[in-house]
């Protein structure tokens, strides 16, 4: 049924519009106009367990953090994944200039996310836990996993470089803290905001809880490093509601362990479909195999 008509008709909709969401690498998404000119989304998960795990978040968190409302879900069969039926959120993802001000509403709202209770996941087998003593083999378990297709992708060379980097870097890094709740894909896109204020969180198929050391990965990326205004912003937001902590190794490793990954994850994905997303991440590899080669 990953038809959206047939989903459509599963959950009794009557809409007068249909447009995909770009941007959505893992997941499916459908923008829907009701006849009523209501907004709401229709989300197909890549996997069972991302369904669940984002279904989960969105039923526990609803008063902890700014989120979709979850209006219906399908657990699908034996066929079908299943979908996600999610009201829409005032405001549009922020990818255009962030100013201070904006910045550092958005380190408030990491931080709140970050000192969520973990006890509301007590039970949850959708939601992976890792206490600060197993969460660096999870990161070296996930390094190892998309290795083989990092391997086919890069130029043996650089490959051989990469792991070198990990292994030594790795080995540097101070104690995670935690355990936190994490998003694991906090970024520009899946943060709504209107009027210089975030109204919206999106996308936790990846969340578990673990270190959140990982999870300024993306906001050093994309906001960051393109304004480092923002960072100070940032993090005066964040430290309102928890400290931060300390990012100097923290912030140069993942981004070579999210580039690595990242490519790895196209390889794994298929290549075609993802060579810009590829590309792009081969780039960043590359100021660390460079590095490593004087």
């Amino acid at each position: 049924m990953k038809d959206v008509n047939q989903l459509i008709d599963h959950f009794g909709l009557h809409v007068t519009e249909i447009n995909s969401v770009p941007e959505s690498y893992s997941s499916t998404v459908y923008e829907l106009t009701l006849e009523s000119d209501e907004r709401v989304f229709l989300k197909i998960p890549y996997s069972k367990v991302k369904l669940q795990r984002e279904y989960e978040v969105l039923r526990l968190l609803q008063d902890q953090i700014p989120l979709p409302s979850l209006l219906n879900h399908w657990e699908g069969d034996g066929e079908n994944v299943g979908a996600l039926l999610l009201s829409a959120v005032q405001g549009v993802p922020c990818t255009n200039t962030i100013t201070e001000e904006l910045a550092h509403d958005i380190g408030v709202c990491h931080g709140r996310l970050h000192n969520v209770p973990i006890s509301l996941f007590d039970g949850s087998e959708a939601i992976e836990r890792y206490e600060p003593s197993t969460f660096r083999a999870f990161i070296k378990g996930k390094f190892n996993d998309f290795c083989p297709y990092a391997k086919e992708l890069l130029n043996p060379s650089v490959f051989k470089k990469s792991v070198a980097y990990f292994e030594e870097a790795f080995d540097t890094l101070p104690s995670p803290d935690g355990p936190c709740f994490i998003h694991m894909d906090f970024r520009p896109g899946n943060i709504l905001t209107q009027d210089q204020k975030v109204t919206g969180i999106i996308d936790f198929e990846s969340a578990r809880i673990g270190s959140t050391e990982n999870d300024f990965t993306k906001v050093n990326r994309d906001l960051w490093m393109k304004d480092p205004k923002t960072k100070e912003a940032y993090i005066k937001g964040y430290e309102t509601i928890r400290p931060m902590m300390d990012l100097t190794k923290i912030l140069p490793f993942y981004r070579f362990y999210d580039a690595f990954c990242s490519v790895g994850w196209g390889g794994a994905r298929g290549s075609k479909n993802h060579q810009r997303f590829i590309e792009e991440n081969k780039e960043i590899l590359m100021e660390y195999v460079n590095v490593k080669m004087q």
